[in-house]
């Protein structure tokens, strides 16, 4: 759904329409699981529900069309998510995927041009477990670009730094697992 539908989902949905909230809800929430499972593994599942009952709760105070409401919806499942690890004070950690969370990061990377680029010579859940391996900077940037679609400056926005460091950690985690892709392929 491009951000465009996304938009007008979300003002039908705030207008109360169930009907574009179940259209909202079905666009984002593999994504953002997606993410969550990136930042903190096995209990994304839970952060998501704290995530949509945030939205649900402040959907009417939001402004904006598909692109802002992506941002808005990382946003807020990144705190959630930093407010777990805080409370558990463990490290964020990865899981497996399962295969529709899998099969719909695929969809969106082969769509991409820069950024599916350096993963597409590979699986997505082999990426997954590849960009969970970098920094967490970039892991974050890579993840809220590719699996999220963000362009820079809503990723900034989400990550509270500015679009030029969001780029270049974004750049730097794709050319990092470029070159592990092919320091796998010369073995």
């Amino acid at each position: 759904m491009d951000d465009e539908a996304l938009g007008d989902a979300v003002a039908r949905a705030r207008a109360g329409e169930e009907a574009a909230f179940g259209v909202v809800y079905r666009e984002l929430h593999p994504m953002l699981l997606g993410y969550l499972r990136g930042l903190i593994g096995d209990d994304a599942d839970d952060i998501a529900s704290e995530t949509w009952h945030d939205i649900v709760r402040d959907l009417g105070a939001f402004r904006g069309g598909g692109q802002s409401f992506r941002g808005w919806a990382a946003t807020i499942a990144r705190h959630r998510a930093l407010d777990h690890v805080r409370r558990g004070r463990v490290r964020p950690r990865t899981t497996v995927l399962d295969e529709s969370v899998v099969d719909m990061v695929a969809e969106r990377t082969s769509a991409r041009d820069s950024e599916g680029a350096a993963l597409e010579n590979i699986s997505t859940a082999r990426a997954l477990s590849l960009i969970a391996e970098l920094p967490r900077d970039q892991a974050e940037a890579v993840l809220l670009r590719v699996v999220l679609g963000l362009n820079g400056p809503m990723a900034a926005e989400v990550l509270g730094k500015r679009p030029g460091a969001v780029r270049t950690a974004s750049h730097r985690g794709l050319m990092r697992l470029s070159e592990r892709l092919r320091g796998a392929e010369e073995k």
